[in-house]
């Protein structure tokens, strides 16, 4: 029906939007210009997730060239939220009063900004340094040996557990003790930018597309890329995307405040000159209607009450109460995946976040289109959204509890997870790095320097390994005569070592190979409920808080889930970290090496744990959605076509009664009001 039932209040009555207006090539004019607002917010959140995502990759990347725990990471990247939440319910509510195209571009190029302030630091930063004893020039011919009695390779005095004067030098001097600070804040700036995209964009569209659309349309080095000290060009993707929402901004700035409803326009090309002038004296009557424009302190005074109104709908309280469970779940899952296929499975952090991007993303975006889909052709109600947010959600999580199983072994570290006889333990105390085999060495605790041997057991550094003698440079550098290596000797009779840790075995590849599969099919489930999700939320409750519901929904979930969830997420995640890195000043740097095991079981655990409480919110909201239907259905007779659509909405009476005259005026002049 061409009425205004369902639509916000505020935008009723404008002169500028149809009350179903003139001619055909008006409809035509706004239904273009409609398409190329979806066009202008898809490139928008194309940008925006491209960001975002990068964001998630480069956590290990950063927490390495910053020497961060993971805890300090998971702060940097809830900057994010941060930033969004202390505009979010100003904008949801406000925005929608103003161009909120305009808005939208303008938070674009907040997100530009803030993408580029991330990534400023390496431009003030020295030259990435890791510590290691291994020499990357091939005029570097003197043949030191990596074990050498009460001295350290310059020859000074060494204290042993304690990091030596060298270690200490230029502290003063360090440029990027607390740079990290630049990367937090340009992300909080990007988590301001994001504000009004996603509350005033899928507004926009569910105002002015018709009601079954609108689900269809919203969505030198001596180390290698394996090394935990290994980090690549984190600072270039912030840079390209920063270029990409610049571009973004850009059509948002030529499109109108309002368009005219979909489908309206239709009636309005087809009407007879009879049904035109009644059309008009409709238009005219709701023109003169037309109460003056409110004031911001109006504006500001009615915050409060539709905000009662909101959490008192039932409904919607329940669904804000799942959405936080699940939200805490999906940013600790999304946040340290990168990591964990790194500790779980020795993938690199490139290959990590490359598999993501081509197999679960695709996946993700393929889930929510084909959800959409569905919403549009089989035309789903509030309770059968619902019904498929939860059952999809569901299996998801169970595919999710497989993942327990798929695992790989601990690396062998001598002294860590094995003894130095080859014997399984774990042990978080540093002090089990001294053996016999290198009591004749001064060697640092501190430091990583990872050496493996033929037997699959990697040792800590070429020190602690016992080694003599070293050959080559570079990558190429073999430490030879190693004491240890010989306590568990391989069946080749090899005592000598190579760079960098020991791969896994066969068996860990093929796990990965499985664990791929359930992460790409969960994904692509998971998804399919999520445009049905949305839809319920915005349909639960009455049609003028809409962008409100969808603000406040963002600013709760992420004020309580995108804050903390990747702050607790790391401090328990570090919690299993067996070795810690060492800054130049002697500080805790970057973990190197965790207990797998304990990864996995915590990582997992906490997923599932906040992932299964949802549920019971969920299960909540379809039962007291499947009475509201019961209730309103006894009530609601059918129309003269035999077809009744019933919202879960709650319309003004004067509205109503207003759009029903224009309805028996068209009836009257033989048209259909449909």
């Amino acid at each position: 029906m061409g009425s205004n039932v369902g639509k916000p209040a505020g935008q009723q009555t404008e002169v500028d939007k149809p009350c179903i207006r003139e001619c055909k090539k008006t409809g035509q004019t706004c239904c273009s210009q409609l398409k190329m607002f979806l066009v202008a917010l898809s490139f928008a959140y194309f940008a925006k997730a491209l960001s975002g995502t990068y964001m998630k990759s480069s956590i290990t990347q950063i927490e390495r060239r910053f020497d961060l725990p993971s805890s300090y990471t998971g702060l940097i990247d809830g900057g994010f939220e941060m930033g969004n939440l202390l505009f979010l319910a100003v904008v949801s509510h406000f925005g929608v009063k103003f161009h909120r195209p305009k808005l939208i571009g303008a938070g674009c190029l907040l997100m530009c900004l803030g993408s580029c302030l991330t990534g400023m630091p390496h431009f003030f930063m020295g030259r990435y340094k890791y510590e290691t004893v291994i020499r990357t020039s091939v005029n570097v011919t003197r043949n030191t040996s990596p074990c050498l009695p009460y001295q350290n390779q310059s020859g000074g005095a060494v204290v042993p557990g304690r990091p030596s004067e060298g270690l200490n030098a230029g502290c003063e001097k360090e440029a990027g003790s607390y740079m990290w600070v630049y990367v937090f804040l340009g992300n909080a700036l990007r988590g301001i930018g994001e504000t009004p995209v996603m509350p005033l964009g899928i507004s926009y569209i569910d105002d002015f597309a018709k009601a079954e659309n609108s689900a269809f349309y919203i969505e030198s080095v001596t180390i290698t890329p394996r090394d935990a000290r290994w980090v690549g060009a984190w600072w270039l993707g912030f840079l390209v995307s920063a270029v990409i929402m610049l571009f973004a901004s850009f059509p948002f700035w030529f499109l109108p405040k309002s368009l005219p409803k979909q489908g309206e326009e239709k009636m309005e090309s087809g009407a007879t000159a009879e049904q035109s002038e009644c059309v008009k004296e409709g238009c005219r009557e709701a023109t003169n209607a037309r109460p003056l424009p409110l004031k911001l302190a109006d504006i500001a005074k009615a915050f409060l009450p539709s905000l009662k109104k909101l959490l008192c709908t039932p409904a919607y309280f329940l669904l804000l109460c799942g959405s936080i469970l699940k939200f805490n779940s999906f940013i600790g899952l999304v946040t340290f995946k990168p990591k964990y296929m790194e500790q779980q499975f020795g993938q690199s952090a490139s290959k990590a976040n490359f598999l993501i991007g081509v197999l679960n993303l695709p996946a993700v975006a393929i889930g929510i289109f084909i959800g959409g889909l569905l919403m549009k052709k089989y035309k789903l109600g509030v309770v059968a959204g619902a019904q498929l947010s939860f059952g999809t959600s569901f299996v998801s999580f169970l595919l999710l509890m497989t993942q327990f199983g798929i695992k790989c072994e601990n690396s062998k570290v001598a002294g860590f997870t094995v003894s130095y006889t080859g014997t399984s333990q774990i042990s978080y105390n540093e002090k089990t790095l001294l053996s016999a085999c290198n009591s004749g060495c001064t060697c640092s605790l501190k430091q990583w320097d990872p050496v493996c041997a033929d037997s699959g057991i990697t040792y800590v550094s070429p020190c602690l390994a016992g080694c003599k003698e070293t050959t080559g440079f570079g990558k190429e550098t073999v430490f030879h005569n190693c004491s240890c290596v010989a306590f568990a000797p391989p069946p080749s009779g090899n005592i000598s070592v190579i760079l960098g840790q020991c791969p896994r075995k066969d068996d860990c590849r093929r796990s990965f190979i499985y664990y791929l599969a359930v992460s790409v099919i969960g994904s692509f489930i998971s998804a399919l409920g999520a445009t049905p999700g949305y839809i319920v939320t915005i349909r639960c409750i009455k049609p003028e808080l809409k962008s409100l519901a969808v603000g406040m929904q963002s600013l709760v979930t992420r004020t309580l889930g995108g804050i903390p969830a990747p702050v607790y997420f790391g401090a328990l995640i570090d919690s299993t970290c067996l070795k810690w890195g060492s800054k130049k000043c002697g500080g805790r740097g970057a973990c190197r090496m965790y207990n797998s095991d304990a990864y996995r079981l915590i990582y997992l655990g906490l997923i599932s744990a906040l992932s299964g409480s949802s549920y019971f919110f969920m299960i909540a909201v379809i039962l007291l959605l499947r009475k509201q239907f019961k209730r309103v259905e006894k009530k609601t007779q059918d129309d003269a076509d035999g077809h009744t659509e019933i919202e879960f909405t709650h319309v003004d009476e004067a509205e109503l009664n207003h759009d029903m005259k224009l309805v028996d005026c068209l009836h009257e002049a033989g048209a259909n009001p449909e």
